[in-house]
């Protein structure tokens, strides 16, 4: 590989990769905690009845909008910036913290997430270096800066449970959030994962490719 992916046609950027050879070694140590962790965890979950998952799924969703609200604001999207805080507030109430989306049947459906990463890129920054961490897997150096905002201060989910002591809520909350949503995504992808494992002559290379051209289009 030349380190380097052209991810979109109509802006043609170059994404240099840092470290290729350590990215490669770290991404088969992921590879090996995949197979024997999250995998199977993944494939234990998917048997769990089915109003369970989604009510996890709920939950996960209604959170994110913590991080997804003020990157809304930050991109200058004020309607969907209204929406989603409708859909925290009802789905927090009326849908018990979130179990439920009473919102989606009222015609507040959930537009995607947003993150820091995002919002750097609607604002103009490239993404820098690729490189692949472990356990967090495929990142740029742009996601990085972002997630790096989002725990300074601009995720209020983490300001409550990690940087706060309430009554209400604890480290492990996050952290248990923050694992139940990494379940909950391996979990819908098993299938896909394995098909293109199976498929890719470089599977690095395919998840590298899979990774920036979805963090191009959600920017987009």
């Amino acid at each position: 590989s030349d380190g380097n992916e052209k991810i979109n046609n109509s802006e043609k950027y170059v994404v240099n990769e840092c470290f290729e050879g350590i990215s490669r070694k770290i991404f088969s140590f992921n590879q090996v905690l995949d197979r024997s962790i999250f995998e199977p965890v993944s494939k234990a979950y998917v048997k769990l009845p089915q109003p369970i998952r989604m009510s996890t799924s709920n939950v996960i969703s209604n959170i994110s909008n913590l991080t997804t609200i003020p990157n809304n604001l930050l991109q200058g999207d004020l309607k969907e910036a209204g929406q989603n805080t409708a859909r925290f507030i009802i789905n927090t109430t009326v849908g018990i913290l979130g179990l439920f989306d009473p919102a989606n049947k009222m015609g507040l459906k959930t537009k995607g997430k947003e993150d820091y990463g995002q919002t750097l890129g609607a604002w103009g920054t490239k993404s820098g270096c690729y490189f692949v961490m472990p356990i967090i897997g495929p990142t740029t150096a742009r996601d990085v800066t972002g997630s790096a905002m989002s725990l300074l201060g601009g995720d209020p989910w983490y300001n409550v449970t990690v940087r706060n002591t309430t009554s209400n809520f604890t480290d492990a909350d996050y952290y248990f959030s923050r694992t139940a949503n990494a379940l909950d995504f391996r979990a819908k992808n098993i299938e896909s994962f394995d098909s293109l494992e199976r498929n890719s002559v470089d599977f690095y290379a395919s998840v590298k490719s899979l990774y920036l051209q979805d963090r191009n289009k959600k920017i987009n």
